[in-house]
């Protein structure tokens, strides 16, 4: 284990012998970090905070800071983040709150670029991109491989789904459809087009993106189809379809509901 000098670490904080924390660092006595985790110079990591294994945390990152949340009283909630993720500089992420479960969770293999936020209850997968200054308010699920363009704001209880792409500077306040590209500011978002970049990149099948496509035209497409009728038509032509189904599940569980359909083209 290497801690600098200037470097405050409670005694019973539990850091892995591999762990290296840089100058300034604070971390606080119920944090535990695992193997080969940087904590860059500056980071303050405090409350019940788990980092898993290769974490790298970035200067002036400020880690498992209490909740912006009025109800919140000195519980005793968490802040669980997975391995291989990389935290820049000035990113801050909050730990739960006892209504919303609890703790915030963190998955793996996912980047936080700098000065955005993951406020307090989030539920972030794996493979997630969360751009600069792109801000993640409470309650929010983001699933893996999505990516949450910069300067970005999303809105308190939003879901997005699995590789949906949201365009810098949008402003989310409804669910985001799964492999779904977003754009437009508040109350103007709309659907773009389908994420098939991603997609391919992450090995999904020409004939599986050739149907989410399909699905997609029909239900965001078809101004002349009432919402059910798309959804009904989509699971007709479409269902059995593993990430046509998954669609079709996530727009029928939105209480938000979501993203509006783009006019005809």
């Amino acid at each position: 284990m290497t801690i600098h000098s200037t470097a405050v670490v409670s005694p019973d904080a539990e850091l892995h012998a591999s762990v290296i924390v840089g100058p300034f660092c604070v971390i606080e006595a119920d944090v535990k970090i695992g193997a080969g985790s940087t904590v860059s110079s500056h980071v303050r990591i405090s409350g019940i905070t788990v980092l898993g294994e290769n974490n790298v945390i970035d200067s002036f990152a400020a880690i498992g800071g209490a909740p912006q949340d009025l109800g919140y009283k000195e519980e005793a909630t968490e802040l669980i983040i997975g391995n291989n993720n990389s935290i820049r500089e000035y990113a801050s992420i909050h730990r739960g709150t006892i209504k919303g479960g609890g703790k915030t969770v963190l998955g793996n293999n996912n980047m936080i670029m700098a000065y955005s936020h993951i406020g307090h209850d989030c539920m972030i997968g794996d493979h997630v991109i969360v751009v600069n200054a792109a801000q993640i308010s409470g309650h929010t699920e983001v699933g893996d491989h999505a990516t949450v363009g910069g300067l970005s704001g999303v809105h308190q209880f939003s879901r997005i789904g699995r590789f949906a792409f949201i365009g810098g500077g949008a402003a989310v306040s409804k669910d985001v459809p799964p492999f779904a590209m977003v754009t437009g500011e508040r109350g103007q978002m709309r659907i773009s087009g389908l994420n098939k970049v991603g997609l391919r990149r992450n090995g999904m099948s020409r004939d599986t993106i050739s149907k989410i496509d399909a699905a997609f035209r029909i239900l965001f497409h078809s101004p002349e189809l009432l919402h059910k009728e798309a959804l009904e038509k989509v699971e007709q032509e479409l269902g059995g379809c593993e990430a046509v189904d998954e669609l079709l599940s996530f727009i029928r569980n939105s209480k938000r509901g979501v993203v509006k359909r783009t006019k005809k083209s």
